[in-house]
């Protein structure tokens, strides 16, 4: 069951692959982060990089968090929602000139500045278009987290942020402070993602307020905010031991008040949550269709998804847990490879997983596919994107429609 929908009953009215999410799942994990988090002046903003629609905004908004974009697409998504600007982050390491002009032209509320490029560019656009903008300065605080190398984003050596204590950081922080259209609000960290362990944020916190410490001394000011970023880990098999919501914001809220009380300072902290919201929402039904084995005795069940609705197996090794819904009262007696119908050897979703007797027909779901599935899906060998569903009491209700032939060649052009 899905929100209380039977999961064999979507895949027959909504087609598969279907994309199915628990309405009551994503809106208690906002609950949890702003109970646990907001206390006071503090925030939490949905990291929307991690699954983002206009039905996802308008949660986001009644459940009071804060909203964090990555790209004008998004920001655009935003706005058509009716989400209120002034609640959203700009977050992006290469922020087109376009993409900025919109930011401060809709009233962002605050841009998170990555580089000395994207600072300047903006400080233009400020000045040219008469409106202040707030801003924090992402940092680099030097933590590698233990994740996978292509989440991890805090280390020296990032394309994210600038050097902690560098000389641009220096520059931009004694200019900023000057510019009568920026107001430099503070910080802004963020270490990684599916990150179990929660030494790693307490480190990572340690070192922001270190060089916040610096900031104060030099300039004599204070941060009015402090971003620590997001990237709680959330369990996507049964070797994932995750901390919790709570544990996690017992952990940040500890050591930054620790840190504040040491140095008299009282910036209010925000957090950027994404898949710890929205991962263990989300479950993808399939179709299967071709099962066959191999000299080697590997059974291989083929569905009709894979690598272009869901890339992170491809990409990050990423492992996933499954049943089969519709034998779920039957137990598992054999073992399977679940295989993507991409043209690519690499995709395959899941090795050896154990599962009742598996018959062509029969709908496959799998598990914590909330997050960074649908936000990465392609239409690698021309496959439509697959449809969205949201289910809360029984009731389903269709938030992103699936992708037609049709829309594979709406923008295509003929030579004549």
């Amino acid at each position: 069951m899905i929100g209380g929908c039977d999961a064999v009953e979507l895949a027959q009215r909504y087609g598969t692959p279907l994309i199915c999410y628990d309405e009551d799942m994503i809106r208690d994990n906002c609950r949890r982060y702003m109970a646990s988090f907001a206390h006071n002046q503090n925030r939490v903003a949905y990291a929307g990089k991690a699954f983002l629609c206009l039905a996802m905004c308008q949660i986001v908004e009644e459940e009071g968090l804060y909203l964090d974009v990555v790209s004008g697409g998004e920001l655009y998504t935003a706005l058509q929602a009716g989400f209120p600007p002034e609640r959203i982050y700009f977050h992006g390491n290469n922020k087109s000139h376009a993409e900025l002009t919109m930011a401060v032209s809709e009233g962002v509320g605050c841009v998170v500045v990555d580089n000395a490029y994207e600072y300047h560019t903006l400080k233009e656009i400020a000045a040219a278009g008469g409106k202040p903008v707030n801003i924090l300065l992402r940092v680099a605080v030097g933590v590698d987290a233990a994740t996978h190398p292509y989440v991890m984003t805090g280390h020296v050596d990032s394309k994210f942020g600038l050097g902690l204590n560098s000389q641009t950081l220096d520059d931009l922080v004694a200019d900023a402070l000057e510019d009568p259209r920026l107001t430099l609000l503070g910080f802004h960290s963020h270490i990684g993602s599916q990150i179990a362990d929660l030494h790693a944020f307490a480190r990572a916190t340690e070192a922001l307020f270190a060089g916040i410490r610096r900031y104060i001394a030099l300039h004599k000011w204070s941060p009015l905010e402090v971003n620590l970023g997001g990237g709680l880990a959330v369990q996507y098999t049964i070797d994932d031991k995750p901390a919790t919501i709570e544990e996690l914001c017992a952990v940040l809220l500890e050591t930054a008040t620790r840190h504040m009380d040491d140095q008299k300072i009282s910036p209010r902290l925000t957090i950027e949550p994404g898949r710890s919201i929205v991962g263990p929402a989300g479950t993808t039904l399939y179709r299967v269709g071709a099962i066959k084995g191999t000299s080697t005795g590997r059974r291989f069940v083929s569905i009709d998804g894979g690598m272009a609705d869901n890339p992170r197996v491809a990409l990050y090794q990423a492992k996933y847990t499954c049943s089969l819904a519709s034998r779920r009262n039957e137990a598992n007696s054999a073992v399977y490879t679940i295989a993507g119908k991409a043209c690519e050897s690499g995709d395959i979703l899941i090795w050896d997983h154990p599962l009742p007797i598996v018959q062509s027909g029969d709908i496959l779901a799998v598990h914590t596919t909330g997050a960074y599935t649908y936000s990465m899906a392609s239409n690698y060998n021309r496959l439509p994107r697959p449809a969205v569903v949201l289910a809360k009491d029984g009731v389903a209700r269709l938030i992103i429609e699936r992708e037609s032939y049709n829309d594979l060649t709406r923008n295509d052009r003929r030579l004549k």
